[in-house]
């Protein structure tokens, strides 16, 4: 090899995504694998090479080195490296510092992504990294559904938290913190002895219940205004569960507020004029309050919290104004 060498060829990094099935290569993939003269892969498990060998690829097992590529080029030839997961550190670094140091003429080189991640790709490496932490953590392995329903209740308090304060990067994490919730119990769920599921079950049932519940959308009905969209939710709802009572499926553990507000949209939505029940104390009074914010469009809780946190602030005053 020297700077005189003619026809220095050409060196191809393909990259792959771990995250989508092996040999859905894109077509200038395809074409480099097929044209090149030479194809390395240094992991002799990557999941691309039995469908490279497949597809007529001669792929050879070994970890060259940036001189021996540099060398393999040689003529005008091509060779096309197929990346390992944690890419070709050494290799890339080894052509930086060849072609820095003036004293090579150095092959052109390219890099070539074969595949994309599709949007929600990233999923998958949660659902992995759940897999390994639930096998091998001595605490995540030692978890149920009963155990861990304190944080799912805690996380989602702190999305909605996050949301108020209109924190975007807070909002971000603690979206992940609800979505770990989901995997985790997911997770747990497939150990069952007698009713396993999986997060794909989870997943593939939710696509179905909002395929179902929006006949305006996957469908042949028409929705133009939200309420028309709350009404197809609603009546297809109800044919799902089969149920009695309006007031069938509220969970009656949520905050009393919550609970409260719940009882009369359902009342509400179904045209039912069912008075207050009547009564004397503060119990009586705020679902007369619940109801009325309801009623007006109001989120009660949200609008409690809201007044909360002016209160919260004008103690905290107050406690700055003593200090001084």
């Amino acid at each position: 090899m020297n700077a005189t060498s003619p026809a220095p060829g050409r060196v191809v990094l393909l990259t792959t995504s771990h995250r989508v099935a092996p040999g859905l290569l894109s077509w200038p993939a395809w074409q480099a694998l097929h044209a090149a003269d030479r194809v390395l892969c240094a992991d002799g498990a990557h999941p691309q090479l039995p469908y490279l060998r497949e597809a007529g690829i001669a792929v050879e097992e070994a970890a060259p080195t940036a001189e021996e590529v540099v060398d393999a080029c040689a003529g005008g030839r091509t060779v096309v490296v197929v990346a390992t997961g944690e890419g070709e550190p050494a290799l890339t670094d080894g052509l930086a510092r060849m072609a820095g140091s003036g004293r090579v003429r150095m092959p052109e080189l390219e890099l070539l992504p074969a595949s994309y991640d599709l949007p929600g790709a990233r999923l998958l490496d949660l659902v992995q990294v759940m897999d390994r932490i639930r096998a091998e953590c001595p605490w995540s392995s030692r978890q149920t559904h009963k155990g861990l329903a304190k944080y799912g209740i805690e996380e989602a308090y702190e999305l909605v938290e996050a949301i108020e304060d209109g924190d975007r990067d807070e909002l971000r994490e603690e979206l992940g913190d609800v979505l770990l919730q989901v995997v985790f119990h997911a997770r747990i769920a497939e150990e069952h002895p007698d009713e396993p599921f999986s997060v794909d079950d989870v997943a593939g049932g939710i696509v179905a219940k909002l395929v179902h519940r929006h006949p305006h959308v996957f469908g042949d009905e028409t929705a133009r205004t939200p309420e028309e969209v709350k009404a197809h939710w609603m009546r297809t709802k109800a044919e799902e569960k089969r149920r009695e009572s309006v007031t069938d499926g509220v969970p009656v553990g949520q905050p009393a507020l919550a609970l409260a507000t719940k009882l009369a949209a359902r009342a509400r939505g179904a045209g039912l004029a069912v008075p207050l029940p009547s009564g004397e104390g503060v119990g009586y009074e705020l679902l007369a309050l619940a109801a009325r914010a309801e009623a007006e469009g109001v989120d009660a809780e949200a609008a409690l919290r809201a007044a909360a946190r002016v209160y919260r602030d004008a103690i905290r005053a107050t406690e700055a104004a003593a200090r001084a």
